[in-house]
């Protein structure tokens, strides 16, 4: 069969993997080049950000692939956050309703997944491939596998190499490109917290959370019952992760905070001090393209994790642009200005949303106001349904764009806040009718 152009990926990773299965089965010929070793031969190192959170968007979009019935068996589904507050009982705060969940998936199982079935359809993955430069003009990329150089042309070329991309790098040597990395004050480091007599040590339909202010822990369940711990927590300080140097000040340093957490992990101060402590960042650029170079993924809008969507948002890149390749009648000088045009406000939305939930859930989930608030727009959702969509589910179980669910949650959360400032937060009346009056003022509608 005749394709419908040659098209070269950058970068094995989650997106890059899925777009090249989804452009391979629509009768393109995929080739990906990535320059870590195939991953699904390689020990995959510890501290590593080895599990996710897949929500709704990610699950259309492998629906999408036609390989969701693959993953489905993988996943544990979570329906809420159980909080672990000082000398408090836990308490629960579901994500929505009707048993909707989020679901923790392994990120190095799902990427093997995904490479095993974009080969299966065709696409030619060359591992140890390092990406040197881009041709911008001549849309040919330079690479060097297996200690040889080669110049490599194709009908498009798609940067899916991370946070910290070549392809966008080649792209940054354009006038008027637009570039901004900010990287956070606080860094991430991964705790491996084992099974207790063959089974999980902690409740598994949660997503565990230790808010603690300026920082927290929080932890997710693996397949192998196992939890992954991650504790976001200050570079520099009092209490940071310069002042936690040896066994001692670990293990007292959880003694005081996470004394729970501390009791299921036994080797805790040996994980502390081998695993490695990781930077958090933000990356805006515009044009995410030039010519026939498109960025994609976290090379185009990398993420804080703190709204469980950076893989989700990664994944939904791809289904848009495959929606808008179809509607491009797979012509890629309409396909990538117009794809690029379209997207970049939801990754705009998506980034300040995640670092503005940071801020909830280290400070805010065992807060009583934000509880009662969040009680009221439960509430709300469930005696309007689609009139009041909380936010969260807005973002996490709907297909509305990043952008509009940004806009219509704040315009939500003046109101609650409204309310709750006249001494009217139970009254859901007098909400919905605050609610009606600003969305008629601002013309804001889901099908903005």
């Amino acid at each position: 069969m005749k394709t419908k152009g040659d098209i070269v990926i950058v970068g094995a990773g989650l997106a890059g993997s899925l777009l090249s299965l989804l452009l391979q089965k629509r009768g393109m010929n995929v080739t990906v080049y990535e320059k870590r070793s195939d991953p699904r031969s390689a020990k995959i190192g510890e501290g590593r950000s080895i599990n996710l959170a897949l929500s709704d968007r990610g699950i259309k979009s492998l629906k999408l692939a036609g390989i969701f019935h693959e993953i489905e068996p993988l996943l544990i589904p979570m329906k809420g956050r159980l909080i672990h507050q000082e000398n408090t009982p836990l308490k629960e705060q579901l994500y929505g309703t009707d048993g909707q969940s989020i679901h923790s998936i392994s990120r190095s199982t799902l990427n093997h997944k995904l490479i095993e079935a974009a080969e299966q359809a065709g696409v030619c993955f060359e591992f140890d491939a390092k990406c040197e430069s881009v041709h911008v003009d001549q849309t040919a990329l330079h690479v060097t596998t297996k200690g040889q150089a080669k110049t490599v042309t194709a009908d498009a070329i798609i940067g899916a190499d991370g946070a910290f991309s070549i392809v966008r790098s080649s792209l940054m040597r354009f006038d008027r490109f637009n570039y901004q990395q900010e990287y956070i004050s606080h860094g991430y480091k991964e705790l491996s917290m084992p099974s207790k007599g063959g089974e999980f040590a902690m409740s598994t339909d949660h997503l565990h959370i230790w808010p603690r202010g300026s920082f927290m822990l929080i932890a997710l369940p693996n397949p192998d019952k196992t939890f992954t711990c991650t504790l976001f927590f200050p570079y520099e300080g009092v209490e940071s992760f310069e002042s936690l140097t040896d066994e001692a000040s670990i293990n007292t340093f959880f003694h005081k905070y996470f004394p729970d957490a501390l009791d299921l992990i036994p080797n805790l101060a040996e994980q502390f001090l081998a695993n490695p402590t990781s930077s958090l960042v933000t990356i805006r650029c515009s044009p995410w393209y030039k010519d026939k170079c498109l960025l994609i993924g976290d090379a185009a809008h990398a993420l804080v994790p703190f709204y469980g969507q950076g893989m989700n948002a990664a994944f939904e890149d791809c289904c848009i642009l495959i929606e808008t390749a179809e509607q491009c009648n797979y012509n890629w000088d309409k396909i990538i200005p117009t794809y690029s045009n379209l997207r970049k406000p939801d990754a705009d939305a998506i980034a300040e949303l995640a670092l503005a939930n940071f801020i909830e859930m280290r400070d805010h989930v065992g807060d009583a106001d934000f509880l009662t608030r969040k009680l009221t727009d439960a509430r709300l959702h469930a005696a309007f349904g689609l009139e009041w969509i909380p936010m969260y589910s807005m973002v996490t179980f709907s297909e509305i764009p990043y952008h509009l669910a940004l806009r219509i949650g704040k315009l939500q959360e003046e109101i609650l806040t409204t309310a709750q400032q006249a001494g009217r937060l139970d009254d859901l009346a007098y909400c919905m009718e605050l609610k009606q009056k600003h969305t008629a003022a601002r013309k804001l509608t889901l099908n903005h």
